[in-house]
């Protein structure tokens, strides 16, 4: 018995309707299974009868994902803003995946047979990219927006939903079909220039308010908890380019003031004996060469200096065990406090040539 199309697609719509009132958590008896059965079976016979319906099928799977979107997606998601929008688009995002999966289950011959054989997209395809240009291309900005104003609300001690955050950036993740290219583009970038602005006000704040080591306890717990927010929400690949920009705000923007403090800067901090500070200091200096160099001189001109004076002061008889002391006293700094970095035991070497060089009773040069 040939089934004509409209018969055979009156059957399935209403079929597929039922689904969809499911999904929809609309009032509906719980789905069968045999129901997915007689959908494929009914699409199977318009396929391998004489006419063959392939063709017309493949226009209705995409127009029902496409009706469904425009009818019922769309609407639900603008009319719902913030936090309460997210929440909203990540339920329609696990629904449409779901219709998708259920639709390419059913549609399973047209994807067999018509698909390889005249080069179209697959059903999965199809129906996913029907999300991304209808849905996601309409909300990913007022979604971006949303979560960097929560992200935001974290940074100032609220509490958010990171899970929300974490399946909303998951939408941007999936939609860039197998790529980052979509939450890089349409999030990562936004927050992370979010990110610099964010630090930059709070470092000129904070380099008014705080000492040189207040400020590194600040810098450190900040940095801490960006890495946080990775392993929370943020995609991985975002924790290099996110402790690139929170150190460039907070480092290397401000080096030189807090740095070179001359109440609790470097060369403070050693004359203070200070070394969990200044163990602080290069750990978070470290990642970032050449304002580490910065920190290696100011070790050498207050090693240096120290020396000087020193002979100055000494007589004859204990400057060469006084240097001793000094000379072991901040080896112990390299060791401790600089993780023995070649940058701090060039500038200790450097420092004690020039010290014997305005100490001519000092011949023994063997601890350099």
């Amino acid at each position: 018995m040939v089934l004509k199309f409209e018969e055979g697609w009156s059957s399935l719509q209403k079929g597929i309707t039922e689904v969809i009132r499911i999904i929809e958590e609309e009032p509906e008896p719980a789905f069968k299974p045999q129901l997915g059965v007689n959908l494929y079976t009914t699409i199977y016979d318009m396929c391998t009868q004489k006419p063959d319906y392939s063709h017309q099928l493949y226009e209705k799977y995409l127009q029902v994902i496409e009706d469904y979107t425009i009818q019922t997606v769309l609407p639900s998601l603008r009319e719902k803003h913030d936090e309460h929008m997210l929440i909203e688009l990540v339920k329609r995002w696990n629904n449409h995946k779901i219709l998708v999966t259920f639709l390419t289950n059913i549609f399973h011959y047209i994807d067999r047979y018509l698909v390889p054989r005249t080069n179209i997209p697959s059903l999965d395809e199809v129906g996913l990219t029907c999300f991304l240009d209808l849905v996601y291309s309409e909300m990913q900005s007022m979604a971006t927006k949303a979560v960097v104003a929560l992200i935001h609300k974290e940074r100032e001690g609220e509490e958010i939903d990171r899970a929300l955050v974490k399946n909303v950036l998951d939408v941007y993740v999936d939609n860039g079909m197998g790529t980052t290219e979509k939450y890089e583009e349409d999030f990562e970038s936004f927050m992370l220039q979010d990110t610099a602005s964010y630090y930059s006000r709070k470092a000129s704040r904070w380099i008014e308010e705080d000492s040189c080591p207040d400020y590194m306890i600040k810098v450190e717990e900040c940095l801490k908890r960006e890495r946080e927010r990775v392993t929370h929400y943020l995609h991985s690949s975002t924790e290099p380019k996110l402790v690139e920009k929170v150190q460039n705000q907070l480092l290397v923007m401000v080096a030189k003031n807090r740095l070179e403090n001359e109440h609790s800067g470097c060369c403070a901090l050693l004359r203070d004996d200070k070394k969990n500070d200044l163990s602080r200091m290069y750990s978070l200096y470290h990642p970032i060469p050449h304002r580490l160099e910065r920190i290696a001189d100011l070790f050498k001109k207050h090693i240096t200096e120290e020396g000087n004076a020193l002979i100055k002061q000494a007589d004859d008889a204990t400057t060469n065990q006084l240097l001793i002391e000094l000379h072991n006293k901040y080896m112990v700094y390299v060791t401790e406090c600089f993780q023995n970095h070649r940058f701090f035991h060039k500038v200790r070497v450097c420092s004690w040539v020039s010290i014997f060089s305005h100490n001519i009773l000092l011949n023994d040069h063997s601890f350099l």
